[in-house]
């Protein structure tokens, strides 16, 4: 059920927990859109970096994209556009989300994984 979790997996953790535990942490827990948007979305990206889904890994990366487009837009779609804790922290977080859901899809990933897996068992 769970994975061996790449450095972008580890990422997408620890921005899915800051997510969940921010409205609390930056003081915005007050308005409802923003805090239920940061704990589902927290919810979702830290526990589909956890799970192994088998044959269909890039499925978890566009789900990343997919979450991340949503967090870069959901202060406007969901009125807390006008707060600045709110709207910096789910832009920033969507904007990463997706920077490592991108990057996870790219050739880049393999080869430099591949070259660093090389490296680590030379020694």
């Amino acid at each position: 059920m769970f994975k061996t979790l790449k450095w972008e997996d580890w990422a997408g953790v620890v921005l899915g927990v800051w997510l969940l535990v921010s409205p609390w942490v930056l003081g915005y827990s007050d308005h409802f859109a923003a805090t239920a948007n940061a704990v589902l979305l927290g919810i979702i990206l830290a526990s589909e970096e956890l799970i192994h889904l088998g044959k269909h890994e890039d499925a978890e990366e566009w789900v990343d994209l997919v979450a991340g487009l949503w967090l870069v837009v959901s202060p406007a779609v969901l009125g807390f556009g006008s707060l600045p804790a709110p709207l910096i922290n789910t832009v920033a977080v969507g904007l990463l989300t997706m920077m490592f859901g991108a990057w996870a899809l790219s050739p880049m990933d393999e080869m430099l994984g591949a070259k660093w897996r090389g490296r680590a068992t030379r020694r």
